[in-house]
């Protein structure tokens, strides 16, 4: 069985945007070279990317150009490379095509898809969107969490999970540190807790 694990980029109060659309482009963040490096190494790794509509279409816009522009650093390029290669899917209601090895998910049983996808699928599946995250975790079905946590405090902002307000009991599986002082936790979900 396959694993869903959700990588972010968050702030040390767990905000992945600052305003609204930023989509992962504030001025908050520190991705240099060797957090880039580490991005790629474990997008390399997955089995397979779900997404989100939002997140899918912002990766669409930019990374598969980003293979053959001479002018990004080569390290961005292998990105490029590995997100337009990689297999996807795309959960959406209202996307009936996309390219660059995705096939859609969509409609009202669109959880049950994707836990029978996880189900048949072996390896990590990377998750991709705050809306698609919190879904599975309240399915029960999100299984670790990868945060890039960038040393800056938002205050405001969008938050890790959209409208979800319950305890979630973690384990840490892994944790480095980078130069611009990012650190990266793996937890896995061990428990979430019921209201009451």
């Amino acid at each position: 069985m396959g694993r869903f694990v959700y990588s972010m980029n968050v702030s040390l109060d767990l905000r992945i945007e600052q305003v609204p659309g930023d989509n992962g482009a504030g001025e908050w963040l520190r991705i240099d070279e060797e957090l880039h490096r580490a991005f790629n190494a474990h997008a390399q790794a997955l089995a397979l990317m779900v997404n989100g509509r939002v997140i899918y279409e912002t990766m669409e816009e930019y990374w598969p150009r980003g293979r053959a522009d001479a002018s990004l650093p080569d390290f961005m390029r292998e990105f490029a490379e590995i997100w337009t290669a990689k297999p996807k899917v795309l959960v959406s209601r209202t996307r009936r095509s996309a390219d660059y090895n995705t096939r859609i998910i969509g409609g009202d049983d669109a959880i049950d898809q994707l836990a029978a996808l996880r189900a048949e699928t072996d390896g990590i599946i990377g998750v991709g969107g705050a809306t698609l995250a919190t879904q599975l975790l309240r399915a029960g079905l999100l299984d670790e969490l990868l945060l890039a946590t960038h040393p800056t405090i938002l205050g405001f902002g969008r938050p890790l999970f959209d409208d979800y307000d319950l305890p979630i009991d973690l384990e840490l599986l892994e944790q480095r540190s980078f130069k611009q002082g990012v650190t990266m936790h793996r937890y896995a979900i061990r428990d979430v807790k019921e209201a009451g």
